[in-house]
């Protein structure tokens, strides 16, 4: 059984930072990578950001420079540095595990299994 569990978020004046964390347990077959993601209240899930299991780091253009994610293997832990935030981070973050999913066509990496989210609340 997947198991992932977010801690960390908490609310923060704009340009402040915090950092999350996320450990997780399982086995995961086709894992391709760890990500985080968020949603804001009244819009959808967006990727925050990604690592996939050979290292290949993606963020997403609002949060580069900014963000920082990190994976330490060895403890299965996956972290989440964030500074200089902005009111417009404010959002629930989830910690996602991705798996090779097939899509018509092809194998894609996209997120499968979900931590419970924690909430970060960025104010001026």
């Amino acid at each position: 059984q997947v198991q992932l569990v977010e801690s960390g978020g908490g609310s923060v004046q704009a340009g402040g930072s915090l950092k999350l964390s996320c450990v997780y347990s399982g086995s995961i077959f086709y894992q391709c990578g760890m990500g985080w993601y968020r949603q804001a209240p009244g819009k959808e899930r967006e990727l925050v950001s990604t690592i996939s299991n050979d290292g290949l780091i993606r963020y997403a253009e609002a949060v580069k420079g900014r963000f920082t994610i990190s994976q330490d293997n060895a403890k299965n832990t996956l972290d989440l540095q964030m500074n200089s935030l902005k009111i417009e981070d404010t959002a629930v973050y989830y910690c996602a595990a991705l798996k090779y999913t097939y899509m018509p066509g092809t194998y894609s990496c996209r997120a499968a299994y979900w931590g419970q989210g924690t909430q970060v609340t960025v104010s001026s």
